[in-house]
Parts: structure tokens; sequence; C-alpha cells
């Protein structure tokens, strides 16, 4: 065997090389590719109704892609998406924004690396809520979220105002998730790919803390693999990765989204 005695973090460069490599990108729009996260999520437990709003940047300054208000996650497709303003008026006058999305623009205006978010109110995510603690990430499949999440403790009601917008804009900081006492979850991404990964990620850290509560103490990871394994499971191309692997789940049921 060549790489009997080859490094640890030579065999992680490598395999990450190999994946730039030989692995391609799936081509979609991002249209497309917003389209096909709405029917992702939908699979993966996220519908709770009208709840929820899922948007990425446009092309145009100041302006970005969400779906259609009145229409659920499994309806969604690259042909009924709407662009809107920052005041979440529809860029051609038709339908409308869900209320809700006024947060995401904060999230925009302060956080200029953001270019996709997804909110949403999945079942182990909203569960965890109504205890009020944070987030715990203690298992391998998990670490993607490890020193990741922010917790914001107060739930500040009806998400329609500037407020909720300026509290979770300030509350992610540096990280790429936020966990919302009494209310859900929020993730962010640099794309696409990213955001569904994450948004997929934090509902099953959710389950397993439900579940690992139940049984006992929760352990902590030791800090610098835990570090090291949210690093090598986040890189851009990891996720893109991962993200063609939904899309060819979701498209087994929900061929018309793109």
């Amino acid at each position: 065997m060549k790489t009997e005695t080859t490094t640890k973090d030579v065999l992680m460069k490598n395999a990450q090389q190999n994946m730039q490599a030989l692995i391609k990108d799936i081509g979609l729009t991002d249209r497309q590719k917003l389209a096909a996260t709405c029917r992702i999520l939908f699979d993966k437990g996220h519908d709770s109704g009208l709840a929820g709003q899922i948007t990425c940047r446009s092309d145009k300054p100041e302006t970005f892609i969400t779906q259609r208000f009145g229409l659920g996650f499994d309806e969604i497709s690259a042909e009924n998406l709407i662009e809107v303003d920052q005041d979440l008026t529809p860029l051609n006058g038709e339908g409308m924004a869900n209320p809700a999305n006024r947060f995401h623009t904060w999230i925009y205006k302060e956080h200029p690396e953001v270019n996709c978010i997804i909110h949403t109110h999945p079942t182990y995510i909203a569960a965890l809520s109504m205890l009020k603690v944070p987030l715990m990430i203690s298992q391998m499949d998990t670490c993607g979220l490890y020193n990741d999440c922010s917790f914001v403790a107060d739930w500040p009601g009806v998400p329609v105002g500037n407020e909720e917008g300026i509290l979770i804009s300030k509350a992610l900081g540096n990280n790429r998730a936020v966990f919302l006492a009494h209310h859900g979850q929020l993730v962010t991404g640099r794309n696409i790919e990213e955001a569904c990964n994450l948004a997929i990620l934090i509902e099953r850290a959710a389950k397993l803390q439900l579940i690992a509560m139940a049984a006992g103490e929760i352990q902590p990871l030791p800090e610098e693999l835990a570090q090291e394994a949210h690093d090598w499971v986040s890189t851009d191309k990891r996720n893109k990765v991962n993200f063609a692997y939904y899309v060819r789940q979701a498209l087994k049921n929900h061929n018309d989204c793109i």
C-alpha cells in the first residue's frame, strides 16, 4: 500500500484535490437551485405550512429571489419564484413575498458575504427551541455547525418588523447559523448549496440532541478534533457534492421544480 505511511493531513489534502478534479458541479441556475432547495427541504421535514423563507441574492444590486407567498415548499418551481427589492416589492409587480422576509434584508445588508438565507421551523428544531437551550454539537456528522451557530434566547414575536432583522443580523456575527428559542432556525451560505446543507444539518443536530438529552448527559467533543471536522465538511466543493446528491433525491419525486 503506497499510502501506508502518509500523514492524515496529506490524505485529507489529497481527498480534497480529488474531489475538485474528479467530481463535476451540477449545471443549474440559481433559480433552479433555489426551487430544488424548497423541494429538498420539504422532503426533509422543514415544511410547516406557509412558515419559512428561502432567499438568494439576484444579479441586480439590493434585490433577491424568494418564493411567492401563498405557495408551499412543495409547490415552488424555478418559474414561480419572484424577485423583490429591499422593501419586499416584486420587481415585476406580481404576487408578494412572505412579510417575514424583512429580516433577510437586514442580514444581506449587514453581511455582504451571505448570498443565501434559509429560515424554517422543522419539527426537531421547533421542539428543542421550546426548551430554550442552545444547540449542542457533540457528534461527528453535525460538526459542520461546531462553533458556528449563535443562540437567540429571547423571542421577539411575529417576525415582520425591522426589530427582528436587527436582532438576528447582530446575533449571527461571524457564524453561519442562528438557533432561535421558541421559534426555529436560520442558516446562511456563500451560495445556495452551502445554505441547503446547513439547513438539513441543523435539523439533524436538534434531533440527535433531543434523543441524547432523553438518555443522559451530553458529553463534549475534543475541541481541536471537532474544529478539524467542521473545516473538513465545510469546503465549497464538499457542499456542492452534497447538494447534488440531495437534488437527485428530490428530482425523483419533484421533477417539475426545475
